[in-house]
C-alpha cells in the first residue's frame, strides 16, 4: 500500500489503521522529505567497536555502523530528496547493530515514514521542529506591543471570554475571537502605559460548550497557579506570571559540564524538610543541596516540579504543565535553586510526565475536553484515552495541538529555568497500546514490534528527543521503562528512539526479591551478576537499588527490610550493634555500591535512602489524618554523631568519590572473572579497578586469589569494612598486594578465571573491598572513555545475555 500524508492541520497524521498501531506489510512507503537539519550537518558521531568480550572470548558484532546513508538525508538534508522503503531498511543503523531485529524491519520501516513524514508536516507549516516548540511565545499570555495577547486551543468552544481579578471576573467586555483552527485569541492594550493583568493576579479561561453551558478552566498554558489555602479542597486559580525586571530572577551561573557518567539524587523538594511541613524551592537550594555535592553526586533529579493539585500523586497526575508546583514557591525560587546547583557543579534534571494528565476536570487540562470529536481534544476518546489503573488521561499524540503543547513544554523548562535534561516518566505506557498492563516482558522481540506498539507515541518520544537534542547537544535524557525495548537508548538516526540512558528497572525487584523471601545462605552469585548486567549493549543504562518506588507507604527501603524496627532502637553508637543491625549496615552498603559497580552506566540514589532512613513515605492524605510526619526527611540522624545512620551515608560519600577519581561508570572496561557460589564472592573489574564482593554471612578468605588483567602493584582503594563506615576495621590499607602471572601468555583459557594476572587478599565477610593498580596512571581521571558501553561476561556455564533484556 502506499502511505499517504494528510495535510489536515488539527489532525496530524491519521494513522492507516484505526488505532495507530504498526501492521506489517507497509513497506512501499513513498517519502518525500523537505526537512531542516535535527543536528548539525558534518557532526560526528561515535563509531560503534567492531568487537566486545565476554569473558576473555571475542564476539563478533558486525561491522561499523555507518551513518552517511539516505536516511540521515531525509533526517537532515535541507534539499528535498525521494526515499523508497527499501532504501530505509537498507540503512537502519539499528538492524546492523542488531541483526536479530531484521525479521522487523517492517516495523522500522514504517515508523521511520511516520517520523519523517510529521516532520515534513511541521517544517511545511511552522518553519521548522524548533520553532513549533515554542508555541508558548503565542499561546497563553504574551506581552506585545501596547498590551497583552491571550490565546487558548479549544476547537469545540461556541463562545470564550477571558476573565479574572482584572475585571472582577465579568468577561461579558473581554470576549475571544476564533480562528479556522479552534484558537481563540484576544488582545488586551495597556492602561496608562500599563498592563491590563496585574503580575500575580488571577486568571482564568471561560468557554462555552455544545449544550450552552459556561465553564471556567485555568488556561492551558499558564506559567503558575496557586489554590487558596485557607479553603478546604480549594480549585485552583491560573495567574498571570510577569513580574518586573527588578524581581524577575535572573541566572548567574553557567551550566556544568555534562558528567562522564551522572551520579543521580533523586530528590522531592516538598518532602526534604526535617520538619512535617511542604519545603520551599529556596530551602532545599540552601540547605540540601550542599548536602548532595558533598556527597559527590553531580547531578540532582527533581521530582513533582510540575504542578499537580493532588498533592499525594508525588507529582504524577500533573494538572499545569507548564507551571511550577506553587506548594514550594514561584517561579523565581525555582529558578534560584537551579543557579545554586549550577554554582555547585550539579547539572539538573527534570522528572517531566508527557505519558498521562491528571484526571481532575477543574483544575487540569482534562477540563478542556468538553464532548470533542477526537480532532478537537487533547487526549483520545473513549477507553484509548483513560489509563484504567492510573486514573488518568492519554494524550492523542498524533493531534498537531497536542505535539505543540508538549514540544514546547520541553523547550520552556530547557530554557527558561535552565533544566539540563529530563527523566521522562512512564514511557512503557507510551510505548505499547497495553500500557505495559498484565505484560510480562521476557526479551522475546515480537513483544515489542506488533500491533500493540503505538507508533504515534514512539514518533513524539523520537521528536522529543531530536528537539532536546538540538537545543541542547549535551543534555541528559532518561527514560522510565521496564519492558527493555531494543532501540530506545539509540539515536534517531539510526532508528532508535534517542534518549541517553534507560531505568535499570528491573534491579531493584531482585534485590526486594531476595531480601524478602531468601536466606543469605541462598543469595546466587551468578543470578545476582546476570540481573545487573542484564542490557542491551550499545544502549546505557541508569542503575539503581531503590528509588522512589521502594520508599514510598506499603512497600520497604533496603534498610527497613534489613532492620526493620531495629533502626529505632537499636542505631546508637553508644552500645554494640546488633547483629541485625550489623548485618543490616553491611549489606545496605554492598548491594547499593554492587549495584552501582554492575548495573548501568550511571547511579540513581533517592533522598534519604544514602543513610537509610528509617520511616517510609506517606504523603498527607485522608488516610492518615492529611499528616506530614512521614513526608519528610529526618536529617538529624544522619547528623547525630553517636547515631548509625552516619556509617551508611559516609560510605555513599566514598563510593560517589571513588568514580569521581578513578571515572569507573565511564569506562568500557567492565568484566567479571568470578562468581562463586559456594565461597559467595563476587570479583569483578571495572575500569582499572579490582573489586571483591564478600557476600557469605560468616567466612572469611585469607588469601584469596583474585584474577586481574594488569600486573604490578595493587592496594586498597575502598573498603566497606573501614571503621569510618561502620566496619570492623579488619583490612590492611597500607598493605602492597603484588600480582603474580596466570597460564601461558596469549592463551586465556591456561589463566585462572581467564585472567592473565592474580594476586591475594583478606576477604572479610560482607564486604567489599576495592583495588587500584600503583603507578603513575592509576589515580587519574579516565579509568574508561566517556560514552563506553558495558562489556557482556560470561560467568562460567551462566552467559548474561544483554541483547534480550527484561528489566
Amino acid at each position: 500500500m502506499l502511505c499517504l500524508v494528510s495535510v489536515n492541520r488539527s489532525i496530524l497524521l491519521g494513522s492507516p489503521f484505526s488505532n495507530g498501531s504498526f501492521t506489517k506489510g507497509s513497506n512501499e512507503c513513498l517519502i518525500t522529505a523537505k526537512l531542516q537539519p535535527i543536528c548539525k550537518a558534518g557532526k560526528s558521531r561515535r563509531a560503534l567497536r567492531d568487537n566486545h568480550i565476554v569473558g576473555q572470548k571475542r564476539l563478533s558484532i558486525h561491522e561499523k555502523v555507518v551513518h552517511d546513508s539516505r536516511i540521515s538525508t531525509v533526517l537532515e538534508d535541507e534539499n528535498s530528496v525521494m526515499v523508497t522503503a527499501e532504501e530505509i531498511e537498507h540503512e537502519i543503523g539499528l538492524l546492523d547493530l542488531d541483526p536479530a531485529l531484521k525479521p522487523f524491519k517492517d516495523h522500522f520501516v514504517y515508523g521511520i515514514g511516520r517520523y519523517v513524514q510529521q516532520k515534513r508536516l511541521i517544517e511545511t507549516y511552522e518553519g521548522s521542529l524548533q520553532e513549533f516548540a515554542q508555541g508558548y511565545r503565542k499561546f497563553g499570555f504574551n506581552r506585545e506591543e501596547g498590551g497583552i495577547v491571550y490565546r487558548e486551543w479549544a476547537p469545540a468552544a461556541q463562545e470564550a471570554q477571558l476573565v479574572g481579578d482584572f475585571n472582577s471576573w465579568d468577561g461579558s467586555k473581554h470576549k475571544m475571537e476564533r480562528n479556522e483552527f479552534g484558537v481563540w485569541t484576544i488582545q488586551i492594550p495597556d492602561i496608562d502605559g500599563k498592563p491590563a493583568i496585574p503580575h500575580n493576579s488571577r486568571v482564568k479561561f471561560r468557554f462555552m460548550h455544545g449544550n450552552e453551558i459556561w465553564v471556567d478552566r485555568i488556561p492551558a498554558w499558564i506559567k503558575y497557579a496557586t489554590v487558596d489555602p485557607t479553603r478546604f479542597a480549594a480549585p485552583y486559580d491560573g495567574v498571570y506570571w510577569d513580574p518586573p525586571s527588578a524581581e524577575r530572577y535572573q541566572f548567574k551561573y553557567p551550566r556544568p559540564p555534562k558528567p562522564d557518567a551522572p551520579r543521580i539524587y533523586e530528590a522531592h523538594v516538598g518532602m526534604s524538610s526535617s520538619e512535617p511541613c511542604i519545603n520551599s524551592y529556596r530551602e532545599f537550594a540552601d540547605s540540601v543541596l550542599p548536602r548532595i555535592k558533598a556527597n559527590n553526586y553531580n547531578t540532582v533529579q527533581l521530582m513533582a516540579i510540575m504542578e499537580h493539585s493532588y498533592y499525594a500523586s508525588f507529582g504524577y497526575h500533573v494538572t499545569n504543565f507548564f507551571a511550577v508546583s506553587s506548594r514550594s514557591g514561584t517561579p523565581e525560587d525555582l529558578k534560584y535553586l537551579i543557579d545554586k546547583a549550577h554554582s555547585l557543579g550539579l547539572q539538573v534534571l527534570m522528572d517531566v510526565v508527557h505519558s498521562h494528565a491528571s484526571n481532575n476536570v477543574t483544575d487540569g487540562l482534562n477540563g478542556f475536553d468538553v464532548g470533542q470529536s477526537a480532532q478537537e481534544s487533547y487526549f483520545h476518546t473513549g477507553p484509548r484515552g483513560y489509563h484504567q489503573l492510573w486514573d488518568s488521561r492519554l494524550f492523542n499524540y498524533a493531534n498537531w495541538e497536542v505535539l505543540r503543547f508538549l514540544l514546547s513544554n520541553l523547550r520552556w523548562w530547557l530554557e527558561e529555568y535552565q533544566f539540563d535534561g529530563f527523566r521522562f516518566d512512564g514511557v512503557t505506557s507510551m510505548l505499547y497500546h497495553h500500557h505495559g498492563v498484565n505484560m510480562t516482558f521476557t526479551g522475546n522481540y515480537a513483544e515489542y514490534f506488533s500491533e500493540e506498539t503505538d507508533v504515534e507515541a514512539v514518533i513524539y518520544l523520537m521528536m522529543a528527543n531530536s528537539l532536546i537534542h538540538f537545543l541542547r547537544p549535551d543534555a541528559t535524557v532518561i527514560a522510565e521503562d521496564v519492558s527493555g525495548v531494543p532501540g530506545l537508548g539509540r539515536p534517531v538516526l539510526e532508528g532508535g528512539i534517542g534518549f541517553n540512558y534507560r531505568l535499570a528497572m528491573g534491579v531493584p525487584d531482585k534485590w526486594i526479591e531476595y531480601l524478602k523471601n531468601k536466606e543469605d545462605e541462598e543469595w546466587s552469585m551468578k543470578e545476582i551478576v546476570s540481573c545487573l548486567t542484564n542490557r542491551r549493549y550499545t544502549e546505557k543504562c541508569i542503575s539503581y537499588a531503590e528509588s522512589h518506588d521502594q520508599a514510598i507507604v506499603g512497600d520497604k527501603t533496603i534498610a527497613f527490610l534489613l532492620m526493620d524496627k531495629e533502626m529505632y532502637s537499636g542505631m546508637s553508637c553508644l552500645e554494640l550493634a546488633s547483629p541485625i543491625v550489623d548485618r543490616g549496615i553491611a549489606l545496605h552498603k554492598m548491594i547499593h555500591f554492587i549495584t552501582m559497580v554492575l548495573g548501568g552506566e550511571g547511579y540513581l540514589n533517592f533522598m534519604g535512602n544514602e543513610f537509610g532512613h528509617p520511616d517510609w513515605i506517606d504523603f498527607p492524605r485522608e488516610g492518615n489524618n492529611w499528616s506530614y510526619e512521614k513526608c519528610r526527611r529526618q536529617w538529624n540522624l544522619v547528623d547525630t554523631d553517636h547515631l548509625r545512620y552516619k556509617f551508611m551515608n559516609a560510605f555513599d560519600r566514598a563510593m560517589n568519590e571513588l568514580d569521581e577519581t578513578f571515572s569507573f561508570l565511564a569506562s568500557s572496561k567492565l568484566i567479571v572473572s568470578s562468581a562463586d557460589e559456594e565461597d559467595k564472592v563476587i570479583v569483578c573489574e571495572r575500569g582499572n579497578l579490582v573489586f571483591v564482593f564478600n557476600f557469605h554471612p560468616e567466612n572469611t578468605y585469607e588469601g584469596y586469589k583474585v584474577g586481574c588483567d594488569l600486573p604490578g602493584k595493587y592496594r586498597v582503594a575502598l573498603d566497606s569494612d573501614a571503621s569510618e563506615f561502620g566496619g570492623q576495621g579488619r583490612v590492611g590499607h597500607d598493605v602492597d598486594h603484588f600480582t603474580s602471572p596466570e597460564g601461558v601468555p596469549g592463551k586465556p583459557e591456561t589463566n585462572f578465571n581467564n585472567r592473565p594476572n592474580s594476586f591475594r587478599v583478606l576477604c572479610p565477610p560482607r564486604t567489599c573491598v576495592v583495588y587500584y593498580r600503583v603507578d603513575e596512571d592509576s589515580i587519574s581521571k579516565g579509568g574508561g572513555f566517556v560514552g563506553a558501553e558495558v562489556v557482556p561476561v560470561e560467568i562460567e556455564d551462566v552467559e548474561v545475555e544483554i541483547e534480550d533484556s527484561d528489566d
